[in-house]
């Protein structure tokens, strides 16, 4: 056992123990009345946090239990299961604030969703370090697709879409096991042309492409790689297609809540008063988000002392925007140290994954860190209207046993792997 705790890496311990403590001094001022009372209160959510964190390191001791192999091994069974416990809630699923996510278990509720992201990383490891996997295959390609699709597919119909979301974030994991950097390339496309068409539409877009593709052309003369007019007139037609596609999707798939929310990112509506109207409706979250946040200053007003906060102007502040109350009460100096001390936590992952001695720990690690940087990102992004809200909570931040536990899960069957890399190969 001395052997073992000389080999984990107490730096990312060290990280994770600060992210969740500073995270429920936050989630305190957020849901703190003014009354002092039992910090185990179970009535209230820095209470039932608190229980959630004493929890995690009892979970954290039975992870670091189990022998590293254990998760290679059963990781098939274990995302099965995950699968499985997705399709229940269609069936036994409670349902909070419209979305059938949860399970009832006594007096709490348990969340699948935050748990079939280590399964997942799980099977895409197993998977993809197989040595019989080619990611340059195309059929084994699609089988990578597949095991990350279906949770998502799952997630979706709850309705749950930002929790589906997050597995756009295993596309990093391909691309570092040799996914072509063309896929990337084509998904960001597609992103900058649905935005550039409700932006400016589809004419505009059209041009645009045109001049893309005729440079394109001009340079690769230039350097001998030469590409084919056909195969950019097909680029092109394609382009265009989708294009139009835009407006069908915006005005018929979405609903709209998420018309609105575009609306509000984007500012495609005209009218300043039904834009000023979306505003305080949809877009009141993080309009009220970036003013606590801008309220704050450069130090804070302290802990405890953000009057946005004690007066509940962001609702949800305690969940999805807890960062505002960081923001307000601990100033610039306050975000930029939860800014670092995530991304420190990130880099050691990436760090300790390109360590490992075998493909499936190197694997699961990159997912960890990029599951992790997709939710800090877009959270943060979110809380201070760079991106539209999607619902991502903030890792180790946001109130939530599941979410808590789910990543807790996650990061720490990584350590278990990296501590376990000198008997990989024995």
């Amino acid at each position: 056992m001395s052997d073992f705790l000389k080999k984990v890496d107490w730096f990312s311990i060290l990280l994770y123990a600060l992210l969740v403590f500073i995270g429920w001094l936050n989630i305190y001022s957020a849901s703190f009345t003014g009354e002092l009372g039992s910090v185990l209160n179970a009535e209230t959510y820095y209470g039932k946090q608190l229980v959630f964190i004493i929890v995690s390191c009892v979970l954290i001791v039975l992870i670091l239990s189990v022998e590293a192999k254990f998760y290679e091994r059963f990781s098939s069974i274990i995302y099965l299961v995950s699968l499985l416990s997705l399709l229940g809630l269609y069936v036994f699923g409670k349902n909070v604030n419209g979305a059938t996510s949860w399970y009832a278990i006594g007096g709490m509720t348990l969340q699948p969703s935050e748990f079939a992201k280590a399964a997942t990383a799980l099977a895409l490891a197993k998977f993809l370090s197989d040595i019989q996997t080619d990611i340059q295959n195309p059929k084994d390609l699609f089988r990578a697709f597949i095991i990350i699709s279906l949770p998502a597919l799952l997630i979706i119909p709850q309705p749950d879409p930002g929790s589906a979301l997050v597995y756009a974030a295993f596309f990093f994991v391909l691309y570092r096991e040799g996914l072509h950097p063309m896929y990337l390339l084509v998904g960001l496309f597609v992103v900058v042309l649905f935005v550039s068409t409700l932006l400016y539409g589809t004419i505009w877009v059209f041009l645009g492409c045109a001049l893309l593709l005729g440079l394109v052309y001009y340079f690769s003369k230039k350097k001998k790689k030469k590409v084919s007019i056909p195969q950019l007139t097909i680029i092109l037609i394609i382009a265009t297609a989708f294009s139009y596609s835009v407006n069908f999707i915006y005005n018929s798939v979405f609903e709209q809540r998420h018309r609105d929310r575009f609306s509000l990112w984007l500012r495609l509506e005209d009218d300043p008063l039904k834009l000023n109207q979306i505003r305080k409706t949809i877009g009141y979250n993080t309009y009220q988000s970036e003013s606590a946040i801008g309220s704050g200053g450069f130090m804070g007003k302290g802990f405890l002392e953000g009057t946005r906060t004690k007066g509940n102007f962001v609702p949800e502040q305690h969940t999805d925007y807890i960062f505002s109350t960081v923001g307000e009460e601990w100033g610039f100096v306050g975000t930029s140290a939860v800014i670092l001390l995530f991304s420190m936590l990130i880099l050691r992952l990436l760090f300790l994954a390109e360590r490992q001695k075998s493909a499936f720990s190197r694997i699961y690690g990159y997912s960890v860190a990029s599951i992790i940087f997709f939710h800090f990102a877009i959270n943060v992004g979110m809380v201070i209207g760079l991106l539209p809200t999607v619902g991502i909570p903030l890792p180790f931040f946001s109130y939530g046993g599941s979410g808590l536990l789910g990543f807790t899960v996650l990061l720490f069957i990584f350590l278990k792997l990296d501590a376990n890399r000198i008997n990989e190969w024995m």
